[in-house]
């Protein structure tokens, strides 16, 4: 039952339950906040379709909005129409909040800084431990001033730009690749050809995400040789409309309940030619013994009848969200799943690699872990509260642990309001359209 301190998710293996699940998910959210700033840089309209409302996408649309930019927002019909005005900001004077929304913090402070004005922006305490140094290091560099009112390096702080002065940096993206994202994004304000350079290789499917969504608004950014991109002076965005793609990340909890339950999970307008890395995941189902394929209506995942699959080693730094949804399948698998590529995620919502840990162990599995690594081998989960460190992906990808053992209770089930307003009200029909249908 749905209450707002805790979910007990149902148990469904070993139940009569449907072979056959079809649903959609909401829209991505990388695609959704790109397409906001996107949108913001260009000149002119830009109508977008398909976008997710939640409370980062919600963050990112209240910057725009306390900017000055012109918007509609028609939420029943998923779409956001926003004038542009070919990189100027309406309001040179503002505070904003990001809340805990990353790509609102990492794009919107790339974006203000290296245009003109002054900008105080705040976030939430949760935000305000993530990383901020080396992208503001970069803003300082491109002739912003920063000046912190807590530790140097984090939220909050106030930008006073004066325009890119010096246009060639380099960037670590060891912490996140959000930090070049938010760079490429916005350097077509700077005057001359811009060069950045990079360091670190996590997160590039996030990097080519950015690159193609650019292009599509009318910006190249060209990468010279490895690790160097060169942004040419006099580009400029162009305003169009928009269909955000669904949002591969959800999907996957969904994709994960098919070798889980023995069941076939389809997730509508999902395709393998997405802008997201995460349909990588697939891939990764399918070493384990899924069956994966693709028709008109979108991709589908079957599981073996019996539930049974295999445990693997799997490099996840092309789709590092779903470490999580990987180490709640590992504790059925058959032999140890050893998760790798993703020290990074120590710092996104929670310490990721700590959390998976620590609440497997409480559920009495195993865990090795590793400066980039964890290992997971299989057992019984014993029932227990899972806590969720106000991250929506521990809520989300450990509730498919109670879809095949007793008496999993998920605490502050609601964090997921962040990417997915509506999962468990989602995995509630889902359950019920399970428990009505027919095996296979």
């Amino acid at each position: 039952m749905m209450q707002p301190e805790r979910y007990e998710v149902p148990c469904l293996f070993g139940k009569k339950r449907a072979g056959s699940i079809s649903l959609e998910v909401p829209g991505s959210k990388s695609i959704t906040n790109r397409a906001l700033l996107l949108a913001t840089l260009a000149t002119g309209t830009s109508v977008l379709d398909g976008v997710l409302f939640s409370q980062d996408s919600r963050h990112f649309l209240n910057c725009i909005k306390e900017l000055e930019f012109e918007t509609k927002v028609e939420e029943e019909r998923k779409r956001i129409t926003v004038t542009g005005l070919g990189g100027a900001v309406p309001k040179k004077e503002a505070s904003l909040y990001v809340g805990s929304a990353g790509t609102a913090a990492r794009f919107i402070s790339a974006y203000l800084g290296m245009s003109q004005g002054v900008y105080h922006l705040d976030a939430s305490e949760q935000m305000r431990r993530r990383p901020m140094a080396p992208l503001l290091a970069c803003l300082e560099k491109l002739g912003c001033q920063v000046a912190y009112e807590g530790a140097e390096g984090f939220f909050p702080f106030t930008l006073r730009a004066n325009g890119v002065r010096c246009p060639e940096i380099s960037v670590d993206i060891g912490d996140s690749s959000q930090f070049l994202s938010a760079l490429l994004i916005s350097s077509c304000l700077a005057k001359e050809d811009m060069e950045i350079r990079v360091q670190g290789r996590h997160g590039m499917s996030y990097i080519r995400m950015t690159e193609k969504m650019m292009a599509q608004f009318g910006v190249t950014a060209k990468q010279e040789e490895e690790g160097c991109y060169r942004i040419r002076k006099g580009q400029q965005y162009q305003a169009r409309r928009y269909q955000v793609e669904p949002d591969v990340s959800a999907a996957c909890y969904f994709y994960g309940m098919a070798p889980l339950l023995g069941a076939e999970v389809q997730v509508k307008h999902v395709h393998f030619d997405s802008l997201q890395g995460d349909v990588e995941f697939l891939r990764i189902l399918e070493r384990m013994g899924c069956r994966v394929w693709e028709d008109t209506d979108g991709i589908r995942v079957s599981g073996n009848l019996d539930g049974s699959y295999q445990g693997v080693e799997a490099d996840l730094s092309a789709c590092s969200d779903q470490a999580i949804t990987l180490a709640a399948l590992a504790p059925f698998g058959k032999g140890p799943t050893r998760i790798r590529g993703i020290g990074h995620i120590r710092f996104q919502e929670s310490n990721r690699l700590e959390a998976i840990s620590t609440e497997l162990g409480k559920l009495g599995i195993l865990c090795e872990t590793g400066e980039d690594f964890i290992k997971i081998y299989p057992g019984k989960p014993k029932p227990g509260l899972v806590h969720t460190y106000e991250d929506h992906r521990m809520a989300m990808g450990f509730s498919l642990i109670g879809l095949r053992a007793e008496g999993i209770v998920i605490q502050d089930p609601m964090c997921c309001r962040k990417t997915f307003e509506t999962y468990f009200e989602v995995l509630e029909e889902v359950v019920k359209n399970i428990c009505a249908g027919e095996d296979r």
